[in-house]
């Protein structure tokens, strides 16, 4: 059911008073112009949370790449968490993971013709990619997890809220995994539901809806998660996800919730022992060690299935046993929406690129006019949002 991974710790309250607190003066300060939030003349899409990690930000990107990339120049800017570099890096296909990120590397080797940057400073990459004059400069950027990246005003703000740990019962951190209260929902333009169950009740949608009391101009979607043939790591044909029924599998995981994913091995008919990890765990001699072990210690018929973000950590990594090696398979994944809404979702995201496109004939009208105007009036830049769309 909706919440179920919830867990609180009533005993750090009074220490998520206090971030709270500060979370709060933090976004006040941003309504009161106080602290800066840009526009920018380029279509920016802005996908995250409020929870620490696990709603679904990657796969969700990734959905927008597929949408946008053939009829548009698209870039997408990381801050690159936990990457052993510092300031903006523009990947290309032998950027090492190291340099931009586990999330950023995973999207460029999915597709290395689209422009994957990452910078913390998000105006400082925004200007960077969209500063050439050429053919080649972004004209659509998707912000990955920049909910709370408020220096930037993107012109939609997608906020993701795991089935899973709905936002509405979960605690500020360090009690429970919210990184802000759950009214810092109102920025959203788009509210999406990720992780749902497949066969989600029509009353289950209704009360979710009615529990998430959104705002007129807020557009609440609900997606789940589609497991695409098992890939291995290091070369060789994949295999079709049915063929993990009897099959003993290690589970090896650094995400933040990989509850739901053991689930729905169990339920392929996978006998699943986990290996856990934290969140963009980075792999050491003595990780590698125990798995081994653990893995040699498993009877056979076994395997190993890890996720694509961890895939990309491990990759890299010496010592694997020629065991594990060639038993090693990441589980990609998709989402899709459900309730028949995948056609609207999508006519909102491509309606307001091409609307405000700088290769549009609409935008270039505006320009021309904008210029025009500003000789006489003094006026500044224009503002896209998706709200007056």
């Amino acid at each position: 059911m909706e919440g179920d991974f919830i867990k609180i710790n009533e005993w750090l309250l009074p220490l998520s008073w206090l971030y709270g607190l500060g979370v709060k003066m933090r976004n006040q300060l941003f309504e009161l112009g106080i602290l800066k939030s840009r526009s920018f003349k380029t279509p920016v899409i802005s996908v995250g949370n409020i929870t620490v990690g696990g709603a679904g930000k990657t796969p969700h990107v990734e959905y927008l790449i597929r949408l946008l990339k053939d009829q548009h120049q698209v870039a997408v800017l990381s801050r690159g968490y936990k990457r052993k570099s510092k300031g903006f890096i523009l990947a290309d296909k032998d950027t090492p993971m190291r340099m931009i990120g586990d999330e950023p590397y995973q999207m460029k080797q999915k597709f290395p013709d689209v422009t994957i940057a990452v910078d913390r400073n998000r105006c400082h990459g925004i200007d960077l990619l969209t500063e050439s004059a050429d053919e080649k400069s972004a004209d659509v950027i998707l912000l990955d997890d920049a909910f709370q990246h408020r220096y930037v005003k993107p012109g939609i703000n997608i906020l993701l809220v795991d089935y899973h740990r709905l936002i509405i019962y979960d605690k500020l951190m360090p009690a429970g995994r919210l990184r802000e209260p759950k009214d810092g929902k109102a920025r959203a333009d788009i509210v999406i539901i990720t992780k749902c169950p497949a066969d989600l009740k029509p009353i289950d949608y209704r009360v979710i809806t009615k529990a998430m009391n959104l705002f007129p101009y807020q557009e609440l979607y609900f997606s789940t998660i589609d497991y695409c043939p098992l890939v291995p790591l290091f070369g060789g044909e994949e295999i079709k996800l049915e063929e993990v029924k009897d099959m003993n599998v290690l589970l090896l995981t650094g995400i933040a919730s990989p509850k739901q994913m053991q689930e729905d091995l169990t339920a392929m008919g996978a006998k699943v022992n986990t290996l856990t990890y934290s969140d963009h765990h980075q792999f050491k001699k003595k990780d590698i060690v125990r798995i081994n072990e653990m893995f040699a210690a498993m009877p056979s018929p076994k395997m190993i299935i890890t996720t694509e973000k961890d895939a990309a950590r491990l990759h890299d990594m010496e010592g694997l046993s020629g065991e594990v090696r060639k038993s090693i398979y990441k589980l990609p994944i998709k989402v899709s929406f459900m309730l028949e809404q995948e056609e609207e979702f999508n006519h909102k995201i491509t309606g307001y690129v091409r609307k405000n496109s700088r290769n549009s004939i609409l935008v270039k009208t505006k320009d021309e006019h904008k210029s025009k105007d500003s000789h006489r009036s003094g006026n500044g830049p224009r503002t896209i949002s998706f709200r007056n769309n």
